[in-house]
């Protein structure tokens, strides 16, 4: 397997395909005093996911939170252990918290793995949430469309603006909760926020802002 990325200060890609598991999406990690995860994967690398984290020389018992950009199984997979075996808060937004609390419409099946549901600590609600820790102040802002309760995290490190955008390649299935007109609205809402540095949830890492804005549009062209 290939080893953690550091995408830039204080941000790694720690999970997804050669990584962890080819079920998972890409699981990042902010590095802001607190240890904090962007999703989680799909359930079946929980362990990797740990020692990838510690192989960057970072204590897994300091993750503070995992914030789920939204309720698909390859997202969503792992939050029942990392809040069972370190106490971790579980973040995700109010339209995706009966999926992830009861596992219904998570596509677990499609997987063929089976989720444990988890109870949700921190709901967001509203367009957009401001989260500090210790170093950073996160930006959690609702971009419904891929689900209802989808979410994009960004923050500001080093005069850089890092974007944590997840599915914006979709799929945009209405039968996984996708609502293309919002969709629409939500993809110009990630070019708005002009981010230096896209951490896509499965496609990986963009740079520079032009080159982002080109990918986003790309999508949002194509609906």
């Amino acid at each position: 397997m290939e080893r953690p990325l550091e995408v830039c200060k204080d941000v790694y890609l720690v999970g997804g395909g050669s990584l962890s598991h080819s079920y998972d999406c890409a699981v990042y990690l902010i590095d802001a005093g607190d240890l904090i995860l962007i999703d989680s994967g799909a359930g079946l690398s929980f362990d990797t996911l740990v020692k990838n984290i510690e192989s960057l020389k970072l204590n897994p018992q300091n993750l503070k939170a995992v914030i789920a950009t939204h309720a698909h199984i390859d997202h969503i997979g792992s939050l029942y252990r990392f809040k069972k075996t370190f106490g971790t808060e579980v973040i995700a937004h109010e339209m995706d918290v009966a999926a992830i609390e009861e596992g219904t419409n998570t596509g677990a099946e499609a997987y063929q793995v089976a989720y444990s549901p988890c109870k949700v600590d921190r709901i967001i609600k509203g367009t957009e949430t401001r989260i500090k820790y210790t170093r950073y102040e996160l930006i959690v802002i609702h971009i419904p469309g891929h689900t209802p309760g989808s979410v994009a995290v960004y923050l500001d490190i080093a005069g850089k603006r890092v974007l944590f955008g997840q599915d914006i390649h979709g799929p945009y299935n209405p039968e996984w909760g996708a609502d293309i007109a919002k969709a629409r609205i939500s993809l110009q809402r990630l070019i708005d926020v002009k981010a230096d540095i896209l951490c896509e949830g499965h496609f990986g890492i963009y740079t520079p802002a032009e080159k982002i804005r080109q990918f986003i549009n790309s999508y949002l062209q194509s609906l």
